[in-house]
């Protein structure tokens, strides 16, 4: 007897597998209205975020605006060469940093420790209230915060002198002062804006498992040491991304409320990269040139913002990408 070994065909299936492509447009059919959804969106971010980097090369162009930007002339880096010799650039610059790591490092943990302590407010009532006052501010309008704090700083009525006259302390001019310009200009920002940035800190810490903090409780933990060992440890992925943007908007500094509250008189201290350019650009009319600093200023913000999440990602294992 013998046994015939035949190869037989291995069956296949009918259904062949799809493709990637095939794949994609299943997807996009099946979920077209999220798509149909996105384009307002994407219009909007093709018109007024892309095209306008179109002018960016008037950076390096002896830009003319009767000329337009195609027919102005090309001179290469000649305007970031006149730039970085300014010493007006040079102190915008430095104002800049300074500014901005001082708000980083007063400003930024105060939204965290609002929202540690609203978390531990247990009377709803009062929760609700003390959120809504600190709140406000952020939906006040710009000039009329600038307002609020012309007045309360006036030598000759605002409150901060008058308290000062009680201790028989003479008037002070402070919006005049350099030395005065940064500490109310951190502050006001540090008022006006902690208790709405709060909100994304109490939506971390609202994500947070009720279990961690009942266990906790079996196991005698009183109310800080939860914070400090449940809470935080929670909320620091959420803490380290928000930092990462904040470093990255480090040369970002709050333009309005410095050109409604600085003047010549403060500028050695006041005078900021967003002011140089607007000075340059729209006071003067060198839009070239001011065109430079703003590219210069886009540059070091995306430098930073990959140096962080870089470092970010590689310590900590949260990042924005």
């Amino acid at each position: 007897m013998t046994v015939e070994n035949v190869d037989k065909p291995v069956e296949t299936s009918s259904f062949a597998q799809p493709t990637r492509v095939q794949r994609i447009v299943d997807h996009l059919k099946r979920e077209w209205q999220i798509y149909a959804m996105l384009i307002p969106l994407v219009i909007w971010l093709l018109l007024f975020l892309y095209k306008p980097m179109y002018g960016l090369q008037i950076a390096f162009k002896d830009y003319s605006i009767f000329r337009g930007i195609t027919a102005s002339p090309w001179i290469g880096f000649e305007h970031f060469h006149t730039l970085f010799g300014s010493e007006q650039f040079v102190r915008a610059l430095r104002n800049t940093f300074i500014i901005s790591f001082y708000t980083l490092v007063f400003g930024f943990p105060m939204p965290i420790l609002l929202a540690l302590m609203f978390n531990e407010v247990l009377n709803q009532w009062f929760r609700k209230s003390t959120q809504t006052i600190v709140y406000l501010p952020h939906f006040i309008s710009s000039v009329i915060i600038a307002g609020i704090v012309i007045t309360a700083f006036s030598p000759s009525a605002g409150i901060v002198n008058t308290v000062l006259g009680w201790f028989g302390a003479d008037p002070i001019y402070f919006l005049t002062k350099p030395e005065w310009f940064r500490p109310i200009f951190i502050g006001t920002g540090i008022w006006q804006e902690a208790g709405f940035q709060s909100i994304v800190y109490l939506a971390a810490i609202a994500g947070v498992s009720p279990t961690l903090y009942e266990s906790a409780v079996v196991d005698g933990a009183s109310r800080w040491q939860m914070m400090w060992k449940i809470t935080i440890p929670s909320i620091l992925p959420t803490i380290l991304i928000m930092l990462i943007i904040r470093i990255g908007n480090l040369l970002e500094v709050s333009f309005e409320m410095i050109i409604l509250l600085y003047q010549p008189a403060t500028y050695e201290t006041a005078d900021v990269v967003n002011t140089f350019i607007y000075r340059q650009g729209l006071q003067s009319g060198q839009y070239d040139f001011a065109a430079a600093a703003g590219l210069f200023n886009a540059v070091i913000a995306f430098i930073l913002v990959m140096g962080a999440n870089s470092i970010s990602k590689r310590y900590s294992r949260t990042s924005l990408w």
